[in-house]
């Protein structure tokens, strides 16, 4: 069984994640899983409290994953590292132990991920099938008009207040957006996502909003306080289900299709890490890989001499 007093202080970083860091349940609870199999491994060797942790320990507990029977995957294996790490720093700040035995710890590289970008008939479809008059329907056609036209993270388009939306004679024109790091970007609004934002402004937002004390959120859940992120996925996720979309639609497709679109029409790479809020132009250029991938597919089809 993992040490009594290892165990007390895994429930205190537990809840230092859940509380004063904000983790969600899920984090909270994979955290809690890797850590019980880490602990329950200490026990076996002998480690009761946090002072006979040391780097021995946990670098044999690592290698010890890689050498098992059927090896975690890389990912899992970098996610239960990141785990431990977080724990040993923990106890660091805690003064229960004086270094970080895990402070040497690497974990292994992934390969990276290409992001997945809807077609544009695929992304017309979904935006089609959040047609309609009345409130909830305005807004999230507004929702996901806005965006596809500016590639806003969910949690950014989420988080905008009116005043964000930039204009004369109070047509919006563009949106201040607040990035990663609370670093601000200026994004321009197409026509398509313009209609449908006053269209929502003028005969949605009043209603969602009636009865309820002031809010300066642009976007209103039923009961008129500001929507949230969550919220936002399912409206996404049901709109997908009703475009009868059979790919995997995240709270990312819109931004990854905005990215894409972009680059395949032309625009240069540094303009669109500008309007993503990437910090890297190197986070950019993995759309880039995405744009060339169509482009051989067409060509493949396309001349006489390619196959």
């Amino acid at each position: 069984m993992p040490a009594a007093e290892l165990e007390r202080q895994r429930d205190r970083y537990l809840r230092h994640l859940s509380i004063e860091r904000g983790l969600s349940a899920n984090s909270v609870a994979a955290y809690r899983r890797d850590l019980a199999a880490f602990l329950t491994a200490l026990a076996e060797r002998g480690v009761t409290d946090a002072a006979a942790l040391d780097a021995d320990a946990v670098r044999a507990y690592v290698v010890g994953l890689r050498d098992r029977e059927v090896p975690l995957a890389a990912s899992s294996t970098a996610r239960v590292i990141s785990s431990i790490r977080g724990f040993t720093r923990f106890l660091v700040e805690e003064g229960l132990l004086e270094s970080d035995p895990a402070e040497a710890l690497t974990a292994p590289k992934l390969p990276k991920r290409l992001p997945k970008a809807l077609t544009r008939e695929q992304v017309e479809a979904l935006l089609a099938a959040t047609d309609g008059d009345d409130p909830v329907r305005l807004r999230d056609k507004a929702l996901l008009e806005l965006l596809y036209a500016t590639g806003a993270r969910v949690s950014e388009a989420v988080a905008l207040d009116v005043d964000d939306l930039v204009g004369e004679d109070g047509t919006p024109e563009l949106i201040r957006v607040v990035g990663k790091g609370d670093k601000q970007r200026i994004v321009p609004l197409g026509s398509f996502a313009r209609a449908a934002i006053e269209a929502y402004l003028v005969r949605a937002r009043p209603l969602l909003g009636s009865g309820t004390r002031s809010t300066p959120a642009l976007f209103l859940g039923a009961r008129g306080a500001r929507l949230s992120r969550q919220n936002a996925w399912l409206i996404i996720r049901a709109a997908a289900e009703r475009a009868g979309l059979t790919v995997e639609v995240s709270p990312h497709s819109l931004r990854h299709s905005f990215a894409t679109h972009l680059l395949a029409g032309g625009a240069d790479v540094r303009v669109v890490q500008e309007l993503l809020g990437h910090a890297s132009v190197a986070t950019t250029q993995l759309y880039t890989h995405v744009t060339i991938d169509g482009l051989r597919d067409v060509y493949q089809q396309a001349h006489p001499r390619a196959r």
